[in-house]
This record gives structure tokens, sequence and C-alpha cells, in this order.
């Protein structure tokens, strides 16, 4: 499958979703689809299931098939891009080929991240996911993986046409000016939602964001306003939100957006071991900054 401009469903605000869990921490199938169309009606323009924010990592194979089957009856697959990452490059182009069975018009994929691979691995990684036949973006998060896809590196990926686009979360907002340098059809997506001001007026077409699974339509108003250089808007949400956003690039970044979520009236819930619920003073300074966006009529 080629991307065209037409045809690119990773533009836009895509939410990696948060995963409803119930008391006895099995998935909520129910609560995950209405929260999807939840999104979607609220004016985001997709979703990016088995993502870390989706628990992905403790999920049985049967959960985390039947979360992307259930994101796609709930809003359809052009707006679904499952997380495919795997320890290893067949596993990975499995849940790409289960991805695009389901329906689903792109996938996002980590590097190796088994160990910290060298570029020849990373190289093949890619190469081998991509016979899946469905567009992958890549996301590069180099503190959690270890293994840093530098501009450089992408520039190789996207010219060997085993990526259209990277989920960029090193929250080094100068790289995006040296990618556009040496690989100007690449799409940069905001992959940390405590850059994205910075990250929109670099060039971003996207967002694979957290917080708007609380916070959808002043999540989506301020990534709008900011790619459309309305910096007046964009930076007076950014700084209501910001207390928030930088959540998203903590340890705690599940249980932050599963609380908020719950503060405004969704279902967040619990998280699943080695998670742990968010220490007291965490928890209070998540509670307040929630409350506070609720307050200034963001919620």
């Amino acid at each position: 499958m080629t991307a065209t401009t037409e045809n690119r469903p990773w533009r836009g605000v895509l939410v990696a979703t948060a995963l409803p869990l119930k008391d006895d921490l099995s998935v909520n199938y129910d609560k995950f689809a209405e929260h999807c169309a939840w999104l979607v009606e609220n004016g985001c323009d997709g979703v990016v299931p088995n993502g870390s924010l989706g628990e992905y990592q403790v999920l049985t194979p049967e959960e985390r098939a039947k979360v992307v089957e259930t994101a796609v009856a709930a809003i359809g697959g052009a707006r679904v891009m499952p997380g495919v990452a795997a320890y290893g490059s067949a596993e990975a182009r499995r849940w790409a080929e289960q991805a695009r069975d389901a329906g689903c018009a792109s996938v996002m994929l980590l590097p190796p991240n088994a160990y910290r691979a060298d570029e020849r691995s990373v190289l093949a990684h890619y190469e081998e996911v991509a016979k899946a036949g469905v567009p992958v973006v890549a996301y590069n998060n180099p503190i959690d993986t270890k293994v840093d896809l530098v501009p450089e590196l992408l520039a190789k990926l996207y010219e060997e046409g085993h990526i259209h686009a990277v989920k960029e979360f090193s929250g080094d907002v100068r790289r995006a000016y040296q990618l556009a340098e040496l690989a100007p059809g690449i799409d940069l997506l905001i992959g940390a939602d405590d850059v994205l001001l910075e990250l929109a007026v670099a060039g971003a077409k996207g967002w694979v964001a957290g917080y708007p699974n609380a916070l959808p339509r002043a999540s989506v108003e301020l990534y709008r306003a900011a790619v459309n250089g309305d910096l007046d808007t964009a930076g007076k949400l950014y700084r209501q939100l910001h207390p928030l956003l930088r959540w998203d690039s903590k340890v705690e970044f599940v249980q932050a957006i599963k609380l908020s979520m719950d503060i405004v009236g969704r279902h967040g819930g619990p998280v699943r071991p080695p998670r742990v619920p968010l220490l007291p003073g965490q928890e209070a300074a998540v509670r307040e900054a929630t409350e506070r966006a609720v307050a200034a009529g963001l919620a």
C-alpha cells in the first residue's frame, strides 16, 4: 500500500488511547469502544491503540487483537493506527498483518527494543514489518527503547520506503528542522504532549497524543491553532494545559492520564502491574491541574 498526499491517515490528532480496565483488571471493551467514538465525536481524527499508553506490553495476544478489532468496529479502520511493537521482527510483522486484515490504514512501530539495536538491525526490522503491506509510522522513543532514530537514520528508512512518518518523542525539537532537510517528504508527528507547540511551529503534520483522552476538545483546539499559526490562541491554551501535558513525558503518564479521565467523568480505571497507583503527592498534583482545567472550561 502506497501513501499519497490524499491518503495520509496519520495526519491530524490521533489519540494514543488509554485502555479502560475493570476492577478485576480485565479489559472493558464496551467502555473502550465508547471511548474511541467519543474522541472522534469531540474532534479527534483517530486513535492509536496498543501503544505504551494502552498498556500493550501486559496484554495477552487475544486481548491485543481484540483491542484493534474493537477500535475498528467503533470508528472505522481508516482512523485506527495500532502500535505493532514486539521483541522480534516476525512478531511485529504479524501484528501489522493483523491490523491490516482488521481494516487499519496504517500502523506505528518502535525500533527493536529487546536490546540496543545497531543501525543495520533497525533497517532490517522496519524492512521486515513493511512487508505486511500497510504504511508504517516509526516511533522514536530513545528514553524507553535505548535506540535513537536520529534524523539521518529516519531519512534512510524513508528513502528505502520502509516508513512514511515518525512519531518523535525524543523531546529534541531541533531535530524537526534537520529531518525536514534530510527527508522533505516524511511527515513529522508530535510524539510528546509537552513539546506540542514547538513541533507544530516546526512543521509537524500530526500529533500522536495522550491528554486528549481526558480533554479532547481543548487539545484539538490547541493543535489546530498551533499548526495554523494562531499563536495567540495556541500560546494561551498551551500555558493552561501544560501542567497536565508534561505528565505525558513522565514515567507515571498512564496513571496520570487515567486519573484525569476519571476526574472529567470518563472511565480511566486502574492499571495493570507492574504499574502501581500514583503516590499521594502525584495524585494531588494531577487532580489539582485537572480540576483547574475543568474550572477554566477546558473539559
